[in-house]
């Protein structure tokens, strides 16, 4: 379809007017129910999770629901790729038409960082594809790879919590050292609880093996005698299932401060982790535990 002509004018420029009342509702569900329709910014994910490792993918065909961010953008678009000014009308109409045509348009460029991707240039066809269905594009990529989970659902809230978990594992190298790992705090200040926790951990170490223990040695013993035993007790009793939209390692971190309340309490030893853990159920309200 040639861009010019005056019926693919007339097309585009319904076309756009459709997207811009689509993002108009978009802004009006966000203010009333409180919740980002903002597309990620991707400096700011480059400096939280501290990107630096680049390699080019070259050219692949990838999802459009898994496109979360922008390089420049991001104001310009919703989180679905909905048009939020009038300021992208000319060159939104000029693709749109361009897309119904023989030819398409060109590959977009894209960084991708877990399991999405940030837009490099081609904010406007992304946002065109959508608004015609299509489920893919093509595009150039480059990725920054992070041990840190980013999907297609990652908010700008969600970054902080990512931040202080990418720190960690810099820290602990736990993604090196026990690749299998998914240590995830909902509440990123915990992070630096689990940081004390290998320090202690190491610290008994020493003393019960009469020689210096190393960092990465400590946090290798951590995981596997102190952590991973403990999170077996939680899945094996079915701690979770009590609380809703929590982690194992928020009941970790949990739990490790309910040992420690109870010693305290009774004077005494600490409590084995099993009994830690039916401890710790015999103490939820009645209404929690159904």
């Amino acid at each position: 379809m040639d861009p010019d002509d005056p019926t693919a004018v007339a097309q585009s420029a319904r076309h756009f007017s459709q997207a811009r009342m689509k993002a108009f509702w978009q802004e009006v569900w966000a203010l009333l129910t409180g919740k980002s329709i903002d597309l990620l910014r991707f400096e700011e994910v480059k400096q939280r999770l501290r990107l630096t490792d680049e390699r080019y993918l070259g050219l692949r065909e990838i999802p459009l629901d898994k496109i979360v961010g922008s390089v420049g953008r991001y104001r310009d678009f919703t989180r679905t790729f909905l048009p939020r000014t009038n300021a992208v009308r000319s060159r939104w109409q000029r693709l749109d038409a361009l897309a119904r045509g023989a030819e398409g348009f060109p590959p977009i460029e894209v960084y991708k960082v877990g399991d999405a991707y940030f837009v490099i240039d081609g904010n406007h066809r992304v946002s065109v594809a959508r608004q015609l269905g299509a489920k893919t594009i093509e595009a150039y990529v480059t990725e920054l790879r992070t041990p840190v989970p980013i999907d297609e659902n990652t908010t700008e809230k969600d970054l902080i919590q990512k931040e202080a978990y990418a720190d960690f594992l810099r820290r602990t190298r736990l993604d090196v050292l026990r690749p299998e790992a998914q240590i995830i705090l909902t509440e990123p200040d915990r992070y630096n609880q689990l940081l004390e926790h290998i320090s202690v951990h190491r610290y008994f170490m020493g003393i019960d093996q009469k020689r210096e223990v190393s960092w990465e040695e400590a946090v290798c013993s951590w995981y596997d005698n102190v952590y991973l035993p403990l999170v077996k007790l939680i899945r094996e009793y079915g701690v979770l299932e009590y609380f809703p939209g929590r982690t194992e390692a928020d009941l970790y971190a949990w739990l490790i401060k309910h040992q420690e309340a109870m010693r305290l309490y009774h004077g005494g030893e600490y409590m084995t982790p099993q009994e830690t853990v039916k401890d710790f159920l015999s103490k939820l309200p009645e209404a929690r535990r159904g």
